[in-house]
């Protein structure tokens, strides 16, 4: 397997591209050409990055091209990637500092190269060299911040990196030993070494481990992975350690160097779109810890968005409505809804709506009077172009608000909950045993809606939580118990299919909100 990838962008700030405007152009008043050498001495074909000094204005020209430049100072990067008789071939990153006033010309030279070297004391299943994951960047100088340059990976022993002091530029790696487990080292240092690299040892290594189930998601193909998000941008931001691609339900552990990760999940469906998954809460962990990271969890059901009053109307935000709550925030499947707003008999409006491409979707419905008021939703998920999995969980769930609202101008958030159900005890596929009893943790929760809108302060009165094994004709209630700021369901389990879940929580002004999962687990 070839192992390497060449990269080549530049960015600013969040890793914006940057663009070289038509002014700059014509204020030029020197030019760069570039040459790029293989580890032979030959001329290679490249893509050299440009960055001014300190304005972080990036170009892009390919090596042996002369490109016209305002004069003053520049940061020529590039990667230097040669076919090898192997099949595998080598990676050389390099960069020099320009000044440019008139013509100049200079030389990236691969056989200045130095191999980056990396140790671990790995266990006996990690046999192959790690695989490692490295480029040099623009360092923050001045005005101009961190901007990515250029790089690739390679195994162990095919890649190099040219020494530079500069304290212009950054060099970062991320180096990847795979076993049974995967263990993983970043690092990141001003200039590029004369000797690039470093040491490891496991026992100062943290544990992150992923858990991905069966059964929610819009596909079982799931590819994880982890990103380094130092807490000050730099040479490592964004460098990705694959975890595992693989049908779910799986678990997979990573050991990696003491810092903040980001865990992420790409899922993918049959014909290769990518269809879900999400970036969950970013974790920092060091030496010795460990946590675990679950995706693909029961129940599904809706992560944020609760309705907003004022200016006398009523408004609606249909997304977030099925999603993981272990990912969190507003990553959710698309869904199409119908949302109703009701006075007693009265129909103020009904819309159906999908946030399926397009992220406008909203409801407003506007009200003249104080009173109580029903907002109902009814989500299904929806995604055209893919077939959904067989026995899918967590495919539909409905919110019943009943509220009342005392001045129509008022700016607030509804006082209603969104419930979060949690069985536990399941298996990998969310299944419980035939006939047994399923502890479902049940909390009421209501999130910030933004700066603009009141969040004031409601708390739950009551829950009650009823199960049914039929799809929603039936439904029997379930003992619930209250402990600290959740409750817990005792919830009876029938022999085969599934159990929906449905929840009623009360304040102690009467308003209610109730929210029930179709198929929030499975029986097997």
């Amino acid at each position: 397997m070839v192992l390497r990838r060449s990269l080549a962008f530049a960015g600013v700030a969040a890793l914006v591209p940057l663009v070289a405007s038509a002014a700059s152009a014509q204020a030029a008043s020197g030019s760069l050409t570039v040459t790029t050498l293989g580890r032979h001495g030959g001329k290679v074909s490249t893509t050299v990055t440009v960055v001014a000094v300190p304005s972080g204005q990036t170009y892009s020209v390919k090596s042996g091209k002369r490109i016209s430049l305002p004069s003053g100072r520049y940061l020529a990067m590039t990667d230097i990637w040669e076919h090898g008789t192997d099949g595998l071939g080598t990676d050389t990153i390099g960069a020099q500092v320009v000044q440019v006033s008139g013509s100049k010309s200079v030389t990236l030279d691969a056989r200045k190269g130095k191999l980056v070297k990396v140790s671990l004391d790995t266990p006996a299943d990690v046999t192959d060299p790690p695989r490692i994951n490295a480029q040099v960047c623009a360092a923050t100088v001045g005005t101009m911040p961190s901007a990515f340059s250029a790089g690739g990976w390679n195994n162990e022993g095919a890649l190099y990196a040219i020494p530079n002091s500069s304290k212009l530029l950054q060099f970062g790696y991320l180096a990847q030993w795979s076993g049974d487990d995967s263990y993983v080292a970043v690092k990141n240092t001003t200039g590029i070494p004369t000797a690039p690299g470093g040491s490891f040892k496991r026992s100062k290594l943290a544990t992150m481990r992923f858990s991905v189930r069966a059964g929610t998601q819009l596909a079982q193909q799931n590819d994880t992975a982890l990103q380094a998000v130092p807490k000050a941008d730099d040479c490592t931001t964004d460098l990705t350690a694959a975890v595992r691609d693989d049908s779910a339900p799986y678990s997979a552990t990573v050991h990696v160097t003491p810092g903040t990760w980001q865990p992420r999940d790409d899922v993918i469906a049959d014909n290769g779109d990518d269809v879900g998954g999400g970036f969950p809460k970013v974790r920092t962990l060091t030496a010795g810890q460990s946590f675990t990271q679950s995706f693909g969890r029961a129940a599904w059901s809706p992560l944020h968005y609760l309705p907003l009053l004022g200016q006398k109307s009523v408004t609606f935000l249909p997304d977030a409505l099925i999603g993981d709550p272990d990912v969190g925030g507003v990553w959710a499947d698309p869904t199409k809804e119908t949302v109703v707003l009701t006075k007693g008999s009265t129909t103020v409006k009904k819309k159906t709506l999908t946030d399926w491409g397009s992220g406008d979707a909203e409801f407003t419905a506007g009200i003249r009077s104080a009173g109580w008021y029903r907002l109902t939703v009814d989500a299904h998920r929806y995604r055209p172009g893919i077939t959904f999995p067989a026995g899918m969980l967590s495919p539909r769930t409905t919110l019943d608000w009943h509220f009342k609202v005392a001045d129509p101008d008022r700016a607030m958030v509804a006082p209603v909950f969104l419930t979060r159900f949690l069985p536990t005890g399941l298996n990998s596929h969310n299944q419980a045993a035939p006939n047994s009893t399923t502890t479902v943790d049940v909390s009421a929760g209501r999130g910030s809606q933004g700066p603009d809108t009141k969040l004031t302060k409601v708390t739950a009165k009551s829950v009650r939580v009823w199960s049914s094994p039929d799809g929603g004709k039936t439904w029997k209630a379930a003992t619930v118990r209250h402990s600290g700021s959740t409750w817990q369901a005792s919830v009876p389990n029938p022999a085969s299919g599934a159990v929906a879940l449905r929840s009623e929580v009360t304040d102690s002004a009467g308003n209610t909100s109730v929210e029930t999962v179709y198929r929030a687990y499975a029986i097997g």
